[in-house]
């Protein structure tokens, strides 16, 4: 099972044909709508929106949403979605791993990371979304032995279809190792 959460654009089309894309290899996947519905057509009015709302009202929604799932899962975030899915997966048992997409959070953040949990970081080299805190935190969690995928390129939400932003080859290339990712802690 996969608990995806969004990024600061809402639950676009993007992010749910990615989550089709897992459901035809095989898995199970929860897309939780912390926006109520609302999408946005620009990154600057998505992160207004989550301002307006609260930052830690978007996040409690997201974690209030996975609490009534099993904690044997991955969790994924897009950009936005990344500290909600970072705090469920070093803080609940048995969780299977981390996608980190379009961000990082310093593990130090929710405390201690676990002992041979599974992670990945995808982002592109000149993001400049990306820039000083996520690439310092994605460097420290390929300390800890996440695997740290860099894209050529500029873009921040790359692997959404939706959006003008998205990057066929590089999204391409990261489904790819998604979908290797999740094979291998299914096993």
């Amino acid at each position: 099972m996969i608990v995806l959460f969004h990024h600061a654009q809402g639950l676009t089309d993007g992010v749910l044909s990615f989550a089709e894309t897992l459901r035809e290899a095989g898995h199970t996947v929860h897309t939780p709508d912390s926006y109520d519905g609302h999408t946005f057509d620009d990154i600057e009015e998505g992160v207004g929106f989550a301002r307006e709302t609260g930052f830690q009202v978007v996040a409690d929604r997201a974690l209030a949403a996975a609490e009534a799932l099993p904690a044997a899962a991955v969790y994924g975030g897009f950009s936005l979605g990344v500290p909600p899915a970072q705090r469920l997966a070093q803080s609940r048992q048995g969780v299977r791993g981390l996608l980190s997409l379009h961000g990082a959070i310093p593990p130090a953040e929710f405390g201690a990371w676990p002992d041979g949990l599974a992670a990945q970081v995808h982002a592109m080299t000149d993001d400049p979304w990306f820039e000083d805190f996520d690439r310092a935190a994605a460097k420290e969690l390929e300390a800890l032995g996440a695997d740290y995928f860099l894209y050529p390129g500029s873009a921040h939400l790359f692997a959404d279809s939706s959006l003008s932003s998205y990057d066929a080859e590089a999204a391409a290339l990261l489904t790819e190792r998604v979908l290797e990712f999740l094979a291998r802690t299914d096993s």
